[in-house]
């Protein structure tokens, strides 16, 4: 592809594509891949001019190679591509501002005084009926203020005035609906589903595949805790599918073979196998859309209560019309007075701020599914901590195999690894890891795998009953036992580790080590919660009190409960919230979705298991715990932005009214200015936080 250098200064650069025409589709899979340039900070496409700026810090010589060997044939060039993009919302908006604005301007040059006043006649009849409406209906709204404010104007002849009125009232509606849908399609892209592979099944078996590679009549294999990638019908298996985001039900649904899934949802038990049912991407997208406008459940108290006290405003603001008229007998300062209402700034801003939030949070690696999880954050005095995955490294290693008797070390290894690879758990991850690492390689040597949530599996190999998790299981389930000439062994097994015990025929086959080191970010973390006004940290772990211990020492806790089970963690959060705490509960595993689910707001490690992702209210990613302190002080600053903007609303729209009142602003100009401070307010809901 060929460019031609249109200006350039330090570390910027504008360039011409050679092309005659670009479309959307072109100009996004261009600025993707420009963005994935290592060294490209920014980069902005215009597809009209077939323009793009590049901000980069790179050798120039470099970029312009890389420019060079651009191309949209190429297939991973394409598959950088989004699939929802906001450049069409934009372009379609912009086509309409632009188009209301040229129009009035036409009108007001050529148009002569009696064909304007039957346009503007015939415009003011939508506003003059909504207001009827609203008379019938005994319901205080704007459109009541609206619809009298023009009908005055019109009845006194004054139509210049009624245009103008309906002309700002059209641009506020038009800058409004735009500003929301861009802030709604941003927040959807951020939480838009995030699965980069999947299991294909084929001729040969299962193949993982790039998402991206799946098209309709392929058949997906998800297994438990697997989240659905796709929208299909189950070709094979049985499965419970937890659909809560979808539908709220808490409770999971049995699927069988014939019975149709949805993106998004999560496999609790059992496994299936999906037919793909229609274009990937598309379903999740439009059902988070969805989501977001429609579900009342997920808007904050803040939210609720501003388009409540919108409403409560109205009959305020037509008494002081009224008011005004009684007292100075001018129709002009009344109808001035009714051109302001608290109601468009404060059902707008507030939405908008939430909505802002929630995308600024994708911006950082987290992702909101409401705007009440962000006042609850802003709110909470308890965290509770899981500890596996999530003070700790997702990443736990093996340190070491201790086998018992008599059995070869890699053999156990090995047996531990064929049962661990079916769970997506980080300390089962651990195990796999290392015998890959060793190139102890396996086929599949037990029967039907049995998974108990929080404690171990167990199955049956060459006719034996084979368990591998806590001590709890092993021991005191499974009635297994130490071999009886190697207790003095198991009493020594190093204290520094958390152990993984395998029994086989009830005997105590092999332990293994575990090493999980912590965050280094997570003492940190702890403290600066503390000084944003979270005042206790628990740590609840299934470890074993000598290791829960180690780790709370280290991380600085206030407190921490080991040999947990689920219930225990959801029973904590539960009694926490009874006695009047706001309570965060942020964990990573299957066996922690419960207390997610109990807690004020639950967060999921981004890399966990899906269904812990699922239930959470809010994902960050697995990257830095730091993310929970910026989440903090985002929801901080929401609340304290909303408090401003009421203060601004109430503060700005009674000062035009006063103005208004005392004649010395006229009607359209109180109009121009209520919709101008809406819209700055609006827009200034939109920038970022942090």
């Amino acid at each position: 592809m060929k460019f031609k250098i249109l200006h350039e200064s330090r570390g910027r650069i504008r360039v011409q594509v050679m092309q005659r025409r670009m479309t959307m589709e072109q100009a996004d899979v261009l600025g993707s891949w420009l963005l994935h340039i290592k060294g490209v900070q920014h980069a902005t496409v215009h597809e009209r001019t077939c323009c793009a700026v590049i901000c980069y810090q790179m050798p120039r010589e470099k970029l312009l190679r890389q420019l060079g060997s651009f191309s949209y044939q190429n297939e991973e060039t394409a598959e950088l591509a989004p699939v929802h993009s906001s450049r069409e919302l934009n372009h379609i908006y912009l086509d309409k501002l632009v188009g209301m604005v040229a129009g009035k301007a036409f009108r007001k040059l050529f148009f002569p005084a009696p064909v304007e006043m039957v346009y503007t006649s015939l415009r003011a009849i939508p506003y003059v009926f909504r207001a009827v409406k609203c008379l019938v209906q005994r319901k205080m709204h704007v459109e009541l203020l609206d619809g009298i404010s023009i009908g005055i104007s019109m009845v006194r002849g004054d139509y210049g005035t009624a245009g103008s009125v309906i002309f700002l009232l059209g641009l506020g509606e038009l800058l409004e609906e735009w500003t929301h849908k861009k802030s709604v399609d941003d927040l959807a892209r951020c939480m838009s589903l995030n699965v980069d592979k999947v299991w294909l099944k084929t001729e040969d078996g299962e193949v993982l595949v790039p998402l991206s590679q799946v098209k309709e009549g392929d058949l997906v294999f998800v297994r438990m805790g697997g989240m659905i990638p796709v929208d299909g019908v189950i070709e094979s298996g049985e499965a419970m599918v937890n659909q809560a985001s979808l539908t709220g039900e808490s409770v999971p649904v049995a699927k069988r073979a014939g019975m149709s899934v949805y993106a998004g949802t999560v496999v609790e038990e059992g496994e299936c196998v999906i037919q793909v049912a229609q274009q990937i991407g598309n379903s999740r997208y439009d059902q988070i859309v969805t989501m977001i406008e429609q579900s009342e459940k997920l808007k904050s108290s803040t939210e609720r209560r501003a388009v409540s006290l919108a409403d409560k405003l109205v009959p305020y603001t037509l008494l002081g019309s009224g008011l005004t008229y009684l007292l100075t007998r001018n129709v002009t300062r009344a109808v001035s007075v009714l051109m302001v209402d608290f109601s468009c700034a404060l059902k707008l801003a507030m939405p908008l701020a939430v909505l802002s939030a929630m995308r600024e949070a994708g911006t950082h690696g987290m992702t909101v599914k409401g705007g009440k999880f962000l006042e609850a954050v802003a709110k909470a005095d308890v965290m509770v901590f899981d500890k596996t995955g999530t003070l700790t490294h997702a990443c736990p290693t093996v340190a070491g195999v201790i086998p018992f008797g008599g059995r070869d070390e890699h053999e156990m290894l090995r047996l531990a690894a064929c049962l661990e690879e079916h769970f997506p758990h980080s300390m089962a991850n651990a195990v796999v890891q290392e015998a890959r690492r060793r190139g102890l390689l396996h086929e599949e040597m037990h029967s039907e795998v049995e998974y108990v949530v929080a404690h171990g599996i167990a199955s049956k190999v060459r006719g034996e009953r084979v368990v591998i998790g806590s001590a709890h299981f092993v021991f005191d389930d499974e009635g297994c036992h130490v071999p009886a000439d190697e207790q003095e062994k198991f009493d020594t097994l190093p204290e520094q580790y958390s152990h993984l015990y395998l029994a086989i025929g009830e005997e105590l086959a092999a332990v293994i080590c575990i090493f999980d080191p912590l965050r280094e970010d997570a003492r940190e973390v702890i403290q600066t919660l503390r000084s944003l006004g979270v005042r206790k940290t628990v740590m609840l772990t299934g470890d074993s009190e000598r290791t829960a211990a180690v780790i709370a020492a280290q991380v600085g806790v206030d407190e921490y409960r080991a040999e947990v089970l689920p219930e225990d963690k959801a029973a904590f959060v539960e009694e926490a919230r009874k006695q009047g705490h706001t309570v965060i509960m942020l964990g990573d595993g299957i066996n922690d979705s419960p207390a997610l689910s109990a807690a004020d707001v639950g967060i999921a490690v981004s890399d966990g298991a899906a269904i812990a992702r699922e239930i959470a209210d809010i994902t960050i990613s697995a990257d830095e715990l730091t993310e929970v302190v910026n989440l903090r002080r985002l929801s901080d600053r929401l609340m304290r932005r909303i408090d401003s903007n009421y203060r601004f609303v109430l503060g700005f729209n009674g000062s035009l009214i006063a103005l208004g009142a005392i004649g010395i602003l006229p009607p359209a100009s109180s109009a121009m200015l209520h919709n101008m401070s809406t819209l700055g307010v609006s827009l200034r809901s939109m920038t970022n936080l942090l």
